[in-house]
């Protein structure tokens, strides 16, 4: 009977364990959770409540964006491997606002909160893009942005789906003039630009952007 007694005892000990512990990771979780919505504060006046962004601040949208490529872009920002470029205009005006993040606790936190809001579709704005000839241009990307343009983290490759269309084109062609991706340190965006070269002017960009665009219909 002690034995018996001793085996419950041991058992119930071990439950309310592993109990406690469940409700500690729950709290942890939870307290990350609102840190990362009380430090996005910071991105409201830009990126918007709902991360659907502003083309007026030429901010993009950041919802649905994976918790792994927002903090690494926030990591190039302030580490000036991204927006150091004299010539980048809109990335000179987010590395600072990257610098409120001051530990990777931050960045983790925040990363998490972003990846959390719904992606939304967004109306097209640019004109004069063919669909049909991006289709056949877009096959260089889905090696790493996939078929269906929802990215993969394994390749450091963003999903393209929700974002505006004007964002991709002025990417592409930051990429391609090496304002992005330029800095030997971007390893990723390094990567990145000779892909977007392989777009021989303004008409392909637009028509790989076209195409991309459908991916979200």
């Amino acid at each position: 009977m002690k034995s018996n007694r001793s085996s419950l005892t041991k058992s119930g000990l071990r439950l309310a364990m592993v109990g406690f512990l469940a409700s500690l990771v729950a709290a942890t979780s939870s307290a990350n959770d609102e840190k990362g919505k009380q430090l996005y504060v910071n991105c409201v006046a830009c990126h918007q409540a709902d991360g659907s962004g502003n083309k007026l601040l030429n901010a993009p949208a950041i919802a649905g964006l994976s918790e792994k490529y927002v903090g690494e872009q926030i990591k190039k920002f302030k580490e000036g491997h991204r927006g150091g470029d004299p010539r980048d205009a809109t990335g000179l005006q987010m590395r600072p606002m990257s610098m409120l993040l001051t530990s990777e606790a931050d960045i983790a936190a925040v990363s998490k909160y972003v990846a959390s809001l719904p992606a939304k579709t967004h109306p097209d704005t640019i004109e004069g893009g063919n669909p049909e000839t991006g289709k056949a241009l877009y096959m260089t990307c889905q090696a790493c942005h996939g078929a269906d343009g929802k990215g993969n983290d394994l390749l450091n490759a963003p999903s393209l789906l929700g974002q505006h269309d004007w964002y991709h084109v002025a990417q592409l062609k930051k990429f391609k003039d090496g304002i992005r991706g330029g800095n030997p340190a971007d390893i990723t965006g390094s990567q990145m630009r000779p892909m977007a070269m392989t777009l021989a002017n303004d008409q392909a960009v637009k028509d790989v952007v076209a195409y991309i665009q459908t991916l979200n219909k």
